[in-house]
This record gives C-alpha cells, sequence and structure tokens, in this order.
C-alpha cells in the first residue's frame, strides 16, 4: 500500500517526529474526518507499506532524521513558490532557507525522489503572469540538478478558500490564459532539463509538451521500489486526478503555515485549537482517543505484484 503523508498537513515541516515515532511503533491511528468517532488502524510495516509520498513546504525538520526510514522507500513532493508573506504567512525566507533545504534533501536521497510543486498558481495585481514566469524561472535555475520534474497547477475557487483570500483581489484566468502561461513556463522547464506535469488540471496542454501528473505516482513509485505495482486509480480524488489509490494519515486543520489558498485547513483559530492536542507520542494526530471511538483495523497488504513460481 501507498501511505500519503500527507495532503492535508504538512507532517515532515511539523509533526515529524509524531510521524517516525508512530513507525517505530508499527502503527497509527487516523481519525475519519466525516464521521468523528470512527478510528482506523494503520499498520506501517515496511511488508505492506510499498511507499511513502510526503507533501512539504519545509522538510528541515525531516532531513536529519531520514535514517530511521532506512526500511521504506519513499519521496517527496515539495511546494515551492513565489509568494510572499500575505499568501504563505509562516514559511521561512525562500531563497536563505527553502531553496538550500531543497538542495539539502536532495542531496541526501537523490534528484529522482525530489518532485517540485509550483502550485497553485494564483493571479492578482501583484502575483502576475510575468511575476510568475520570473519567480518559477529563479527557482528553476536554482533547482536544476537537484530535482528532474516540476508540477504545476491553477487555483481551484474552492468557497472555503475564497473567503480566505478575501481582499487579496484574486481572479479567475481565462483558458486562453493558462495556456499561455503554462506554454513559457513549460519552455523555462525545458531550458532547465525538467520534466514538466499538471495536477488535476482540467485544461489539456500535451501540446505544450506538458503532461497530466500524478501525485502518487505508480510509474515513479515503479521506479523507485523496482517493482511492478497492481494498485489502481484513487476513487476518492476529483477525476481530474491521476493519482494512484493510497492511504492519508493527515488530519485537518493541523497544519501551521498558513497559506490563504488551502482547502485543508481554512480555520486558523480552529488551527490552533487543534493543534494544541498535539503529542508525539499519541497514536493520534492532535488528539486522542475517547470512549466513544470506534476503532477498525484497516486491511492492509502490498501492492507489488508477486511473480509466480515453477517447480523444478
Amino acid at each position: 500500500m501507498i501511505l500519503s503523508v500527507s495532503r492535508r498537513t504538512d507532517v515532515p515541516n511539523y509533526y515529524a517526529d509524531w510521524f517516525l515515532h508512530r513507525v517505530k511503533e508499527g502503527f497509527l491511528y487516523v481519525r475519519n474526518p466525516m464521521n468523528a468517532h470512527q478510528i482506523s488502524k494503520i499498520a506501517l510495516s515496511p511488508d505492506v507499506i510499498d511507499c511513502i509520498v510526503f507533501w512539504t513546504k519545509n522538510p528541515a525538520n525531516m532531513i536529519e532524521k531520514l535514517e530511521c526510514l532506512r526500511d521504506y522507500a519513499y519521496y517527496f513532493q515539495f511546494t515551492l513558490t513565489g509568494y510572499g508573506k500575505e499568501i504563505e504567512p509562516h514559511l521561512p525566507d525562500k531563497r536563505k532557507v527553502l531553496i538550500p533545504s531543497f538542495q539539502r534533501l536532495s542531496a541526501k536521497v537523490g534528484k529522482e525522489r525530489m518532485v517540485w510543486r509550483y502550485d497553485p498558481i494564483l493571479v492578482n495585481k501583484r502575483y502576475t503572469p510575468e511575476y510568475h514566469l520570473k519567480a518559477f524561472e529563479e527557482i528553476a535555475g536554482c533547482l536544476a540538478g537537484y530535482t528532474e520534474r516540476v508540477v504545476i497547477s491553477f487555483l481551484d475557487f474552492y468557497v472555503k478558500t475564497q473567503r480566505n483570500m478575501k481582499g487579496l483581489g484574486v481572479r479567475e484566468l481565462t483558458k486562453e490564459e493558462i495556456v499561455s502561461l503554462a506554454g513559457r513556463m513549460a519552455e523555462i522547464a525545458s531550458k532547465y532539463h525538467l520534466i514538466i506535469e499538471t495536477c488535476a488540471e482540467q485544461t489539456d496542454l500535451k501540446e505544450l509538451g506538458i503532461r497530466h501528473g500524478s501525485c502518487i505516482d505508480k510509474q515513479l513509485i515503479e521506479k523507485i521500489t523496482g517493482a511492478k505495482l497492481l494498485g489502481g486509480k484513487d476513487k476518492n480524488q476529483r477525476k481530474e486526478c491521476g493519482c494512484m489509490e493510497s492511504v492519508e494519515i493527515g488530519a485537518y486543520h493541523t497544519c501551521l503555515n498558513g497559506c490563504k489558498y488551502c482547502y485543508a485547513n481554512f480555520n486558523e483559530a480552529y488551527v490552533k485549537e487543534t493543534v494544541k492536542l498535539y503529542r508525539p507520542d499519541s497514536s493520534l494526530l492532535c488528539g486522542c482517543v475517547t470512549s466513544e471511538d470506534k476503532i477498525t483495523v484497516r486491511k492492509m497488504k502490498s501492492l507489488k505484484e508477486i511473480q509466480g513460481s515453477f517447480l523444478v
């Protein structure tokens, strides 16, 4: 099975100690966001976890602890954009901290296990298409040789994210604007020998040399693990999403990055209250099991294809 760590929160940034403690213990609990009293017990044995996909904007707290994951295959999705504090308020300086962190992590794990995400792309009076092109090229130049691919996507206007972006003057792009901007980004990616992909994007950009990508990427995982996988498409994601099936272990409203476009952590007050429950030794992320909770053991199995054998 593939472990997603995590679409909902930045585990490497804020909860590395919790996750690595759970790896040591061999299991963790995940509360169902749609049913608060339903908890799944997830086995973390290397025998059933084929690959771990980390999502982060600042992996500094995990870089020196990767030895704890020596028995696992994994890769990182590292979001690195050109936005300032009004969009990504709690991230450190990009040039001084985050780009060097990307480079340092890549040196440890290898560029094939580092995916750069420049997303979501939003446009207002400050963050114009020309601004994005300049930021994208600067970051691409810094990351050349430290990654093999970059993922882009354009902002989806969810009701909850629109509320957080109120006053920022963010506007929707026309299809023509998307095609124009994406095409120029593809040229920049090619200049720095990067494969460029989109994430759950409705607009087909393949004529620009931009393919539909997958965050939980079956082909990449097969390359990293050296094994064929039997898993199918993740039915819990949007139809445009190309991700293969995985187990999500994060919790909503636990990320302190504070990004204004985030769909998973859109209430800052709720986030502050939730993270008060964090304990590195807890089986649950930011919470505890109560008498009203029902724990169900999730069936976990490897998705690796087992070759048939013949008796001689």
